[in-house]
C-alpha cells in the first residue's frame, strides 16, 4: 500500500517487511491526526504498524466497521450517498480482498475510512467471510485483484446508480464508456492522486465527478470545481451529482460548517501538504 506521500509499505504475515521513500514530507491530515511532523519511511512503516494493530488491516482481524476518520473523505461521501439514496452502491477497494461491489454503507466505510493506495494485495479468507457477510461481492477472491472497471460490469447488472473509486484517467474514462455501453450513471471518484502528471490531472479532472486533492500540484493548479469541502486535502465536487453528494454528507458532519459563495479553489498556502507534487 502506499500512505504517507505515497510511501510504499510492504506488508507479510501481519508485519511490514520494505518501505519506500515518501514523495512528500509533511501532510496536514497526518500531522492533525497522528502527529507527524515529517513523513519519512520510517514514519510510514509505524503508521502501517499502528494500522495493522488498531484496525487489522492486512490481517484475518481486519474490522470492517469503523467511524468516521474525517468529516469530509471519499468513503465518508460513499457511505452518505449511499445511505441517502443518491447512489445504489459502491465499487471499490480492499486489503485482503481487493476490487470489492456493496449497497452496505457500513462497509463502504468500515473498508474505506483507513485505506490509502492499495497497490495489491492477498485475499485473507477471514476478510472475504466478512465482507460477504455484511453483503459485499469481492470481484476476485481466489487472487484479490483490483480492478474497478471489471467491478463496475459486475455493479451495473446490480444497480442503475453507482460509485467506483479510481486513481487514474485512464480507468475513470473506461468508466465513461461503460457508463454509456451499459446505460448506467458511475460515480466517478478520483482518490489516491499525489503525483499524478499534468496530462493525467486535466483527464481526470474532465471524467470525475469528486476528486481528492491529496498532495497533487496539478489537480489544484487545474480544478474548478462547484463545490469544495476542506481546505487542506480537500474534495472537491465538479459536476452537479458531484456537488449533491459532498452537499448531502455536510449535514451528517457534526461540527459547524461555513457555507458561502466565492471562486473556487481556496487553497491556504500554510495548510498544503509540502512539497505538492
Amino acid at each position: 500500500m502506499e500512505l504517507l506521500g505515497r510511501t510504499r509499505v510492504r506488508v507479510k504475515d501481519g508485519r511490514v517487511v520494505e518501505t519506500g521513500e515518501p514523495l512528500i514530507r509533511w501532510c496536514p491530515l497526518f500531522d492533525k491526526v497522528r502527529g507527524i511532523k515529517e513523513i519519512t519511511p520510517e514514519a510510514a512503516a509505524a503508521n502501517m504498524e499502528f494500522r495493522m494493530k488498531e484496525h487489522g488491516m492486512f490481517t484475518p482481524k481486519r474490522k470492517l466497521e469503523m467511524g468516521v476518520f474525517v468529516g469530509f473523505g471519499a468513503s465518508e461521501a460513499m457511505m452518505t450517498a449511499c445511505s441517502r439514496g443518491l447512489i445504489d452502491g459502491a465499487v471499490t477497494v480492499c486489503d485482503g480482498a481487493g476490487t470489492v461491489i456493496t449497497a452496505n454503507p457500513k462497509l463502504i466505510q468500515g473498508m474505506g475510512g483507513w485505506i490509502s493506495g492499495l497497490v495489491s494485495t492477498d485475499p485473507v479468507p477471514e476478510v472475504l467471510a466478512g465482507i460477504a457477510e455484511r453483503g459485499g461481492i469481492v470481484l476476485d477472491p481466489q487472487a484479490g485483484r483490483i480492478d474497478q472497471v471489471a467491478g463496475a460490469r459486475v455493479a451495473a447488472d446490480i444497480y442503475s446508480r453507482f460509485a467506483v473509486t479510481v486513481a487514474d484517467a485512464e480507468t475513470a474514462e473506461q468508466l465513461r464508456e461503460l457508463e454509456e455501453e451499459r446505460n448506467v450513471r458511475i460515480l466517478i471518484v478520483g482518490v489516491h492522486l499525489t503525483g499524478i502528471g499534468e496530462d493525467g490531472a486535466r483527464r481526470l479532472l474532465a471524467s470525475a465527478d469528486i476528486v481528492t486533492g491529496c498532495a497533487s500540484r496539478f489537480i489544484r493548479e487545474q480544478v474548478r470545481p462547484l463545490v469544495q469541502v476542506g481546505t487542506a486535502v480537500p474534495l472537491f465536487g465538479l459536476t452537479e451529482w458531484g456537488k449533491e453528494v459532498l452537499v448531502e454528507r455536510a449535514k451528517e458532519v457534526d461540527r459547524p460548517i461555513l457555507i458561502n459563495t466565492m471562486p473556487l479553489p481556496v487553497l491556504p498556502e500554510s495548510k498544503q501538504p509540502r512539497p505538492l507534487v
